[in-house]
């Protein structure tokens, strides 16, 4: 199964110079925010494929214009063939806006889902905008990560976290993608493909 990342940035080869055959077997899209909602939609729409998203600090339209054909995963455990997929929105509160949270909030947005995960098990994939503290994560405060999510790392140890937010050019994979307790974190900025 390969499933395409994305985060942050419209690439032109997913979009204006789409390059269907690049793309052919991708199996599953999931978005981790800051993306136009017209992107999500022509991307489920091309490539045929269920498109999984949380919104980020910059998604203002997405209440009046949300992507046709795509979900919306924040708060939402769901199953795509054998995996388990979770989603949470959002960055740190820096000024108000939306999509930004308190750590407390985060906290407590996670506390929320423990009857869902008891009764459904362990999510193999997790999906955010932004990252763990301390793992990906700036120092300035739209740009920190979020402690609660390396808790939850811990206790349900997905197989991936996957998040944007943090604008990086990568040379190759492996400086996109750090393992925390066998947990692969990765940061989707552009687009990274996943192969399970």
């Amino acid at each position: 199964m390969k499933i395409l990342t994305i985060a942050d940035v419209v690439v032109p080869i997913l979009y204006g110079d789409f390059d269907a055959g690049r793309f052919a077997d991708i199996d599953l899209v999931l978005g981790c925010g800051d993306l136009p909602p017209e992107y999500l939609a022509f991307l489920a729409n091309t490539l045929e494929v269920p498109l999984y998203y949380v919104r980020g600090n910059h998604d203002l339209r997405f209440e009046t214009s949300p992507p046709d054909g795509c979900l919306d995963l924040h708060g939402r455990l769901t199953r795509f063939n054998d995996l388990k997929i979770l989603g949470l929105e959002g960055s740190r509160w820096y000024n108000g806006g939306p999509q930004q949270y308190h750590e407390n909030q985060m906290a407590a947005m996670i506390r929320r889902l423990r009857f869902t995960l008891w009764r459904a098990g362990a999510p193999d994939i997790i999906i955010t905008h932004a990252p763990p503290r301390h793992i990906h994560d700036e120092e300035d405060l739209c740009h920190r990560g979020f402690k609660a999510y390396i808790r939850l790392i811990k206790k349900y140890r997905p197989r991936y976290f996957i998040h944007g937010h943090i604008h990086r050019e990568f040379a190759d994979s492996d400086e996109r993608i750090t393992t925390l307790e066998g947990t692969q974190i990765i940061n989707a900025y552009g687009y990274h493909v996943i192969e399970i």
